[in-house]
């Protein structure tokens, strides 16, 4: 069992997220912004987050890469969730040091899949 933060302003998102999340048996802890997400992986150190890129307060891409410049999280798996599809924005979403890039609408099916090549049976 894993420990995953969603990190999501979109409630019926983090709803769909934890259900399927909680239905594979990992621990899911949620925020609804870049700063609230920021907080709670320094406080909680999750496997990984799912981190929305257009959010208020804090955008996505400013919380992954202060989670990545800090010592105590760098490590944490990150995948980036987005609706932007345009060709070149997963290249720069994982060049800002993302893990993986997920566009939504969320494969469902996937989903589980990529926690797995993520972290391994955790």
């Amino acid at each position: 069992m894993a420990r995953i933060l969603i990190v999501e302003d979109n409630e019926k998102n983090r709803m769909l997220l934890r259900d399927i999340l909680h239905h594979h048996g990992h621990e899911v802890l949620e925020a609804g912004d870049g700063q609230e997400g920021l907080d709670m992986a320094r406080q909680h150190l999750p496997d990984l987050i799912f981190m929305d890129i257009q959010m208020p307060v804090m955008s996505g891409l400013a919380a992954g890469a202060a989670l990545k410049a800090d010592a105590l999280t760098r490590g944490i798996k990150l995948v980036a969730l987005t609706s932007f599809a345009m060709k070149g924005d997963s290249e720069r979403i994982l060049a800002q040091g993302f893990d993986q890039y997920m566009s939504k609408p969320l494969d469902t099916r996937r989903l589980p899949q990529l926690v797995t090549e993520l972290l391994g049976d955790l």
